[in-house]
């Protein structure tokens, strides 16, 4: 089975703004505002990079598209396909990559539409402090 650090996203990280990333994927009109690691340079080429959440909860949903809000700034919800999953990490497929860190509180889990497997739709509501790791 592969392992999350094996899905990335292609996509230009070509500025820094107010401290954090700006990391555009190819093929949306998002840019996601995110921490990069220590002494990252922005790269006009495309890169590959991981792009990591925590996420505060998570909802199985029966319907619905792919989509990240908001659109420009800190990832804080994202919604897309289940591509890989174990006991701690979630891989969602939402215009980005996003490998999510599952809660583990009471209740931070909402399987009301059925279990979390691969090709099911999520919804995740993250935390603040999204990163990218560049590949």
């Amino acid at each position: 089975m592969p392992t999350a650090t094996e899905f990335t996203s292609k996509g230009q990280a070509s500025r820094i703004e107010n401290g954090l990333v700006v990391f555009a994927p190819s093929g949306t009109n998002y840019e996601h505002h995110v921490q990069g690691p220590a002494g990252f340079a922005p790269r006009i080429p495309l890169i590959r990079a991981a792009i990591r959440v925590k996420a505060r909860k998570v909802y199985t949903v029966t319907s619905g598209g792919n989509f990240v809000q908001p659109i420009l700034g800190t990832p804080r919800i994202i919604q897309g396909r289940v591509k890989m999953l174990d006991q701690r990490t979630l891989v969602v497929q939402a215009g980005a990559i996003f490998l999510v860190e599952l809660p583990t509180g009471e209740d931070t889990i909402d399987l009301h539409n059925g279990d979390i497997q691969i090709g099911s739709l999520v919804n995740v509501v993250a935390l603040p402090g999204a990163s990218i790791e560049v590949a």
